[in-house]
């Protein structure tokens, strides 16, 4: 089965280097062969290897056509996406396409939350009367997440080439990325302290490396600007969708929100480890969550 799988920021590529042999060859990793995939991994555009745009308008929706083209050009006539973070939006956004040929998504950043909790959030109020416990979690940390959690997105929505300081110096860049908000910079600063929770210090310096060397501090920030889409609501994706819930996620999707923006909601499970970067924090967990979603659809 073909499976596209799209990354986000600021990740990159090296995020699936750890799920290939794991998806393409699953009898290595106790797995039958009837759950082999064929991996499509791309580069966001001004990620990375890929070309930096040179004109306005490459936000998720415009990357989900052209991912479509992507796979209709390799020839595939049935296949599944995959997405977190930017992968996500443009994964959903290709969902909302209905290419020829996309059977299924997963997602590990689901766009589930309804609009009268995104009103609450947006204003900063209570939270709605009749959440359920779960639904309650979500909010409260939904809420510290926009309260403390997203300045460095409002800076590269608004000026994304002003920040030089990330392409003249390979520390400032470092840290750009890795505290870019107080949850992520916790979780990977683990990789320094002795507990690295999944990613080594090897693996973080790789990917802002992988930064670094193909000058896409900046190019990669303008996805930030072009993009209109509100993160987190719910979308109107109607083919099937999985949704694995990481416990370090962003904010953890309850069961009865992902059942309400995915009406063909195939596969949910809350796994014990993982969190933003899961195919990269715990690529065997990640390997088996698309073996499951995906079976079925094949």
């Amino acid at each position: 089965m073909p499976l596209i799988v799209t990354h986000g920021w600021p990740g990159s590529t090296v995020e699936q280097l750890k799920i290939i042999d794991r998806l393409t060859k699953p009898t290595e990793h106790g797995a039958s062969a009837g759950d082999a995939f064929h991996l499509v991994i791309p580069s966001l555009p001004g990620h990375g290897f890929s070309g930096k745009p040179t004109e306005t308008g490459w936000d998720p929706i415009r990357i989900a056509k052209a991912w479509a083209v992507l796979m209709e050009r390799l020839g595939y006539d049935g296949y599944v996406a995959q997405g977190g973070d930017w992968g996500n939006a443009v994964t959903e956004q290709l969902a909302l396409l209905k290419p020829p040929g996309l059977l299924g998504i997963h997602t590990n950043m689901p766009a589930t939350v309804p609009s009268d909790v995104s009103k609450a959030l947006a204003s900063g109020g209570e939270e709605p009367a009749g959440l359920s416990a779960d639904e309650k979690k979500a909010y409260e940390v939904l809420k510290h997440f926009f309260a403390t959690g997203v300045g460095y997105a409002g800076e590269m929505a608004n000026r994304p080439q002003t920040l030089y300081g990330i392409v003249d110096s390979p520390v400032g860049l470092a840290a750009w990325m890795l505290d870019h908000d107080e949850r992520s910079y916790q979780l990977i600063a683990r990789a320094f302290a002795g507990n690295p929770g999944g990613l080594s210090r090897d693996d973080v310096l790789d990917n802002v490396t992988h930064y670094w060397l193909t000058n896409t501090a900046i190019s990669s920030a303008r996805l930030y600007w072009e993009s209109k889409l509100a993160f987190f609501d719910i979308k109107g994706v109607e083919i099937p969708v999985g949704v694995t819930v990481f416990p370090d996620e962003l904010y953890p999707a309850p069961r009865s929100w992902a059942e309400k923006a995915y009406p063909k909601l195939v596969h949910f499970n809350e796994v014990d480890e993982g969190g933003h970067f899961a195919a990269w924090e715990q690529p065997q967990i990640f390997s088996e969550e698309m073996r499951s979603t995906f079976r079925s659809l094949r």
